[in-house]
């Protein structure tokens, strides 16, 4: 069965525009978690939160286009972009039957549910954003500009959905219905997702403590990251960052919003992505951990953590630097493995003060170079119990 190998990386986040600002940041240690400058809430002096720092005129900017285009859909373009040009794919390539692009979303058009609700109220002119409001209008946009035509897909699987993202297109290509995968997801900060938030009580108003014994609840983020997956077939001759060794998928269906305190799904996850890249848990050298901050979380990965490992290898919450990026979570995080294993270093996990005494484990607290760093697992969990683990190793 072909390799699966990761040839192109785009990101945009809290801690930067593109691979370069983001590496950086986290080598440095610098969170993008701060006051909100441009989300309109009344909760945005109440809360801190993961912003993109660029209006949503910079951004169009930047990617070179109109402005009838939401915040979701421009942080997708410019995630997407850099991706492409990162692995060099042409024209021909990108409209090739045999490259698929698999996104996410959990917010969709629901960033701008304010404006929605007026357009569903008109019966004169609607506004310009009322091409953006259908769940896929971010990657429908982008097949359109790039004339795309192969097998497409969005995903909502909440915090986990580009995660599932990556492990579809990873198996498309294992199993020979794509030759080459763009896979990734998009997601930016509105109203209707901090007052659904809010309503659940779980929004901190201190900056993400994942895995601190005091921690108060989640930061959200915005942001965007896609990665180009290619069969070795065609991957040949390409620089290869990583590959796509293992992927699980489970789901406890717990709680609407809650993983099992057992860590039922957390540890299914994890055991199916070790079993199918034919790994022992020690072979795993570092963990890119969901890290969410909140109560339940944290401390149901941990009893996952210390039930599936031996002895834990080194792990960090990088939602620590960026927010919870809901959809784009899962992509972002895979990156952030990227880099881990590309330079052979680990970055620090930020807040986490007081760990958790009850497992007796603690996530890295200062940046770390010359690690030898075959094989990172990254875990992306999502409402209802949706847990996904990836295993991404050295090419």
């Amino acid at each position: 069965m072909t390799q699966v190998f990761v040839t192109g990386m785009g990101i945009i986040s809290a801690i930067g525009r593109g691979v370069n600002e983001n590496l950086e940041h986290l080598r440095k240690g610098q969170t993008g978690i701060d006051s909100a400058k441009i989300l309109h809430s009344k909760y945005a002096s109440v809360f801190p939160f993961g912003e993109v720092k660029f209006t949503n005129k910079e951004l169009a900017d930047i990617s070179n286009s109109t402005n009838h285009l939401g915040r979701i859909d421009l942080l997708a373009m410019i995630a997407f972009d850099e991706a492409i040009k990162n692995a060099s794919l042409s024209s021909e390539e990108l409209s090739s039957y045999e490259t698929a692009i698999i996104s996410s979303s959990t917010v969709g058009a629901m960033s701008n549910a304010d404006i929605l609700y007026s357009d569903l109220q008109t019966t004169t002119e609607s506004s310009q954003y009322i091409d953006t409001y259908s769940f896929d209008a971010h990657i429908t946009n982008i097949m359109k500009m790039h004339n795309m035509r192969g097998f497409t897909s969005t995903i909502n699987t909440a915090c986990s959905s580009s995660a599932n993202a990556i492990m579809l297109g990873a198996r498309l290509i294992k199993s020979g219905r794509a030759k080459r995968a763009i896979v990734g997801g998009t997601d930016s900060l509105g109203k209707f997702t901090v007052n659904g938030f809010n309503a659940l009580r779980i929004l901190s108003e201190q900056p993400c403590m994942p895995f601190d014994k005091n921690r108060s609840g989640l930061t959200l983020g915005e942001g965007s990251a896609y990665l180009v997956l290619e069969s070795e077939e065609i991957a040949q001759g390409k620089k290869k960052y990583a590959k796509i060794s293992g992927f699980g998928n489970t789901n406890d269906a717990y709680h609407p919003s809650s993983i099992s305190p057992e860590a039922t799904g957390v540890i299914g996850a994890m055991r199916t992505a070790l079993d199918s890249a034919k790994l022992q848990s020690s072979e795993i050298n570092y963990i890119n951990a969901h890290g969410t901050g909140t109560e339940n979380n944290d401390i149901s990965e941990m009893k996952g953590l210390t039930t599936i490992f031996d002895k834990v290898p080194p792990f960090n919450g990088t939602k620590s630097y960026t927010g919870h990026t809901l959809a784009a979570a899962g992509a972002i995080e895979a990156i952030f493995s990227v880099f881990s294993i590309e330079n052979q270093e680990l970055y620090p996990s930020l807040n986490c003060k007081n760990p958790i005494e009850e497992y007796g484990i603690s996530p890295i607290q200062k940046f770390i170079a010359g690690e030898s760093i075959n094989h990172v697992l990254s875990n992306s969990f999502g409402f209802s119990g949706n847990c996904t683990s990836l295993i991404i190793s050295k090419a």
